[in-house]
C-alpha cells in the first residue's frame, strides 16, 4: 500500500514536463517579441500600437518568466520526484536551492509582481495611452499583492527558530555555560 502511494509522486514529472514546455514558448515568445521590435526600429511605421520601450519591456518579461518557470521545472523534479545526493545538491546554483513547497509559491506570487508591474508601465508607455484614474486599479492591486508577500515573507520567517533555540552538540552546550 505505501508503496504504490509513493509511486504516487511520478506524477509530478507531468508538473515538471509541462512548466519546462511552458519556459520554452515564454522563450519563443520573448524572441518573437524582441524581433518585433527589432523589426520597428528598422522599419519605423508612424501607426504601431506600441512603442519599442514598451514590447522590449514584454519580451524581457516573457523571458523572466520563462526563467522562473526553469526553476519550478527543476524543484517539482528533483524536490518531489528524485533526491538528489547532498554533493550534487551543493553543485547546484544557489538559485537552484529550493527548500520547499511555500518558497516555490513565493516565487510565484513575486513573478505575479513582476509580471503586474511591467504590464501597468507598458500600459503607461503606449502611444496614445492617456493616464485616467482608472489606471490605479493595477497599481493598488500592486501594492496590496507587494503588502501580503511582505507578510507572508515575515511569516515564514517567524516559523523558523532563534539561532539561541536550536540544538546544540554537548561541546557547544558546554563552552556556552562556561561564557555564561
Amino acid at each position: 500500500m505505501l508503496h504504490s502511494i509513493l509511486s504516487l509522486r511520478w506524477i509530478t514529472l507531468v508538473a515538471a514536463l509541462g512548466a519546462a514546455l511552458g519556459a520554452v514558448l515564454m522563450f519563443f515568445e520573448g524572441c518573437l517579441k524582441l524581433a518585433h521590435a527589432l523589426e520597428m526600429v528598422v522599419q519605423p511605421r508612424a501607426a504601431t500600437e506600441t512603442s519599442v520601450i514598451a514590447t522590449v519591456m514584454q519580451a524581457t518579461d516573457a523571458f523572466l518568466f520563462g526563467l522562473v518557470l526553469i526553476v519550478f521545472a527543476y524543484a517539482i523534479t528533483f524536490g518531489f520526484a528524485f533526491n538528489l545526493p547532498n554533493s550534487v545538491r551543493a553543485k547546484a546554483p544557489l538559485w537552484m536551492h529550493i527548500e520547499g513547497l511555500g518558497e516555490i509559491k513565493i516565487t510565484l506570487i513575486q513573478v505575479v509582481l513582476v509580471y503586474l508591474v511591467v504590464d501597468f508601465v507598458t500600459d503607461v508607455v503606449e502611444v496614445g495611452t492617456r493616464i485616467t484614474w482608472e489606471m490605479l486599479v493595477k497599481p493598488t492591486a500592486i501594492v496590496l499583492i507587494a503588502g501580503a508577500l511582505r507578510l507572508l515573507g515575515t511569516a515564514h520567517l517567524d516559523d523558523q527558530p532563534d539561532i539561541s533555540e536550536q540544538p546544540r552538540r554537548a561541546s557547544e552546550t558546554a563552552q556556552h555555560l562556561v561564557e555564561k
